[in-house]
């Protein structure tokens, strides 16, 4: 006999973060959007109504943490608790890009944890399990309670370069990515190089690039989890150019690209810049050399597999 599904039939809602990431889940699963009524109020107050009944049903709320984060991030915990109060018998939040992933530690004197916050309003909420891509700070998910699933577009991003057979070296843009870096070189079976800062003399706020490793004559892939406004990952591809780097390519997963990050990669001197649909890109800031690679099937062999109980570990050989 067959393992029994724990619960009812799967239920998934788009919110307003990235519906069309949901889209492509939904069709990769070939399972339609539920549907549901998001009213913002001329005060600014969200709300939430469901079209039909998920008593019973596995419920899993899509929703990265996009602009405007804060409303978002609220329609998440109001559709959370507006699905949990209508008795679905569970509640995932999808959050392809989770916000407050920078702020994971107390690293300075009188600061908060505003990841660990996140967390805490996310079960408070009502959510039972949470899926992610690619969090800045692994140890994030210490902050929650309830199981969730932290992945990663590595796979989907080595696929892409290895199918490129480069002549060529993986850098990363600071040391702190070092270990993923490796990683990613490491499946590329390519060399791995560092940018390495530090302070320059004894002059406040003034830093100096080093690179540790060769990309003299060589492709460079410039690895990274997101680029926000864009200004390490300059340094990076201008630092391995002054180094006599042949092609450089930057890939990262989630592309926040907060001003003045489009014009920066514009005016780079880049092969490629390949990345992921974990947020939306509008249409200003899609570049001619900009390549957006889907983390619908990943997203949408995890829900099925969280559904049906079985291992996720499995779809990365772990």
């Amino acid at each position: 006999m067959s393992d029994m599904v724990a619960y009812g039939g799967i239920k998934l809602f788009a919110g307003s973060g990235n519906p069309e990431l949901a889209q492509r889940i939904a069709a990769y699963l070939n399972i339609p959007l539920s549907s549901w009524d998001i009213i913002q109020f001329p005060n600014e107050n969200l709300f939430v109504k469901l079209h039909g009944s998920v008593r019973g049903q596995d419920v899993f709320i899509i929703q990265s943490h996009s602009r405007p984060i804060h409303q978002n991030i609220m329609e998440m915990l109001i559709a959370i608790d507006c699905v949990k109060r209508d008795s679905a018998g569970r509640v995932t939040a999808v959050i392809p890009y989770m916000a407050y992933a920078q702020s994971d530690k107390k690293d300075q004197p009188r600061v908060p944890i505003s990841a660990r916050l996140l967390a805490d309003m996310i079960e408070i909420a009502g959510a039972d399990r949470w899926i992610t891509i690619d969090l800045h700070a692994e140890q994030i998910q210490g902050f929650y309670k309830i199981p969730g699933d932290s992945l990663t577009a590595f796979h989907i991003l080595t696929d892409y370069f290895n199918a490129k057979q480069l002549d060529g070296v993986v850098v990363t843009p600071d040391l702190g990515f070092a270990k993923r870096g490796r990683n990613f070189a490491a499946t590329l079976d390519l060399p791995l190089a560092f940018v390495e800062k530090r302070r320059a003399g004894n002059e406040t706020g003034r830093e100096a690039l080093s690179l540790i490793g060769t990309v003299e004559n060589k492709d460079v892939i410039i690895v990274d989890d997101l680029v926000d406004t864009a200004g390490s990952m300059g340094e990076a591809v201008q630092l391995v150019k002054s180094r006599g780097a042949r092609d450089v390519y930057i890939t990262f997963t989630h592309p926040v690209l907060s001003d003045p990050a489009t014009e920066r990669l514009r005016a780079l001197p880049v092969k490629e810049i390949v990345t992921t649909d974990t947020l939306p890109i509008s249409p200003e800031k899609k570049l001619p050399n900009m390549t957006i690679l889907t983390v619908a099937p990943l997203l949408g062999e995890v829900i099925i597999r969280s559904h049906e109980g079985r291992s996720v570990g499995e779809l990365f050989n772990e």
